[in-house]
């Protein structure tokens, strides 16, 4: 501001000291020109000094104005910026405190964080390790199955055994309920099982089943290839109907029903036919053969347990109001007799009370008569005491 203010200063008095020597120049000019030329240096000298002096005063006294305050501004803005200063590190020091805390609890969080994941990676381990060995296992088991079931023995008896369990699940006895592996009376076939209904009546079932060619079917991947395994599986399936349908196990003789089943002991080869060919379960009612995966069989099953229970219950409630007919007609020749006895009774009860009434009576005057007479007669009575 001393700077801008000096400069200014020497502006207007340089405009002034033109001033003057415009009017100077006015009157030298009327002079010669070696006098003008001479007036005009020394008049431009004189300039020269004046506003030299000038200007070095004129700055001298800004300068050190400028400085003064310079100095006094610089005190008060250094005063307050100390003053700024404390309060700005009181600030930060509070502000790096709860920082340090912060990162103290973010450094706990990581820590336990860390264990965790180690412990956690740990079981992770231990898990993937445990499913990796129970999934080899499971590998074994199923290629050792499907080993197996190439086997047409093998398959036939693997379908025995899941019916088993639906038996069992069902509350079904062996010798009681069903039969297993019996021949027929009057034929050599022999049925896989037997149920035994009421009446002396019968339905046979057949367990084994054509596997050979779906485990082929799935194990492929040749479109071509699996297209004809799945119509040679089809075939096998309207074979084993034709098959079943001729065995006689649908026969009057032995008191069969019109009906025989042919058990599929997989609900995904079950769904694999519907899927593909429902013609073939038309077909096999056409030959009164009921095709059953594990879920229909125990719904068929568990109806014919029903209906055998509900048949046997009636059958017991018929044999109990027979029995009690002939107890209503025992009670009622009980009632008879018993009505028969007490009129007896009473009869007894008044021939009773005649005795003891007027018999007894009758008897006492007649003893007392001949007591009378005895008396009269002085006849002394016969004594027989000791």
């Amino acid at each position: 501001m001393g700077v801008i203010f000096g400069s200014g200063v020497v502006v207007i008095i340089g405009l002034l000291k033109q001033k003057e020597a415009d009017n100077l120049f006015q009157k030298l000019s009327s002079k010669t020109e070696e006098q003008k030329s001479l007036e005009i240096e020394q008049i431009l000298g004189r300039i020269k000094e004046s506003l030299g002096s000038l200007s070095l005063d004129a700055l001298s006294k800004n300068s050190q104005e400028f400085l003064k305050l310079a100095h006094e501004s610089l005190s008060k803005q250094t005063e307050t910026g100390e003053k700024n200063l404390e309060t700005k590190k009181e600030l930060i020091n509070k502000s790096v405190e709860g920082i340090q805390k912060e990162l103290k609890s973010v450094q706990d969080m990581v820590i336990n964080f860390e264990k965790d994941r180690e412990k956690k990676y740990g079981e992770l381990s231990e898990n993937l390790k445990f499913t990796a060995e129970q999934t080899a296992k499971l590998q074994d088991t199923t290629q050792k199955l499907k080993t197996a079931l190439v086997s047409t023995n093998i398959r036939g008896k693997w379908g025995e055994k899941i019916a088993d369990d639906i038996l069992r699940a069902i509350g079904f006895i062996e010798g009681v309920n069903y039969l297993k592996q019996k021949q027929q009376d009057t034929v050599n076939t022999i049925p896989d099982f037997t149920f035994l209904l009421p009446k002396n009546l019968k339905v046979n079932m057949d367990v084994k089943f054509p596997l050979n060619n779906y485990l082929r079917f799935l194990e492929t991947e040749n479109e071509p290839e699996k297209d004809s395994l799945k119509s040679q599986f089809l075939k096998d399936v309207k074979h084993k109907i034709k098959e079943v349908s001729s065995k006689e196990y649908i026969n009057s003789e032995e008191h069969t029903l019109d009906y025989v089943i042919l058990f599929i002991p997989n609900e995904q080869v079950y769904g694999f036919m519907h899927e593909n060919d429902i013609s073939l379960f038309e077909e096999a009612l056409k030959k009164r053969v009921i095709i059953c995966s594990p879920f229909t069989l125990y719904a068929i099953l568990a109806v014919i347990r029903q209906s055998v229970d509900n048949f046997y219950l009636e059958q017991k409630a018929s044999q109990i109001l027979a029995k009690l007919g002939k107890f209503y007609k025992q009670w009622e020749k009980f009632v008879d007799s018993f009505e028969k006895m007490g009129k007896k009774l009473d009869e007894a009860q008044d021939e009773f009370n005649k005795v003891n009434t007027t018999r007894k009576k009758g008897l006492e005057r007649a003893l007392k008569e001949v007591d009378d007479l005895r008396q009269e007669q002085g006849i002394a009575l016969e004594d027989k005491s000791d």
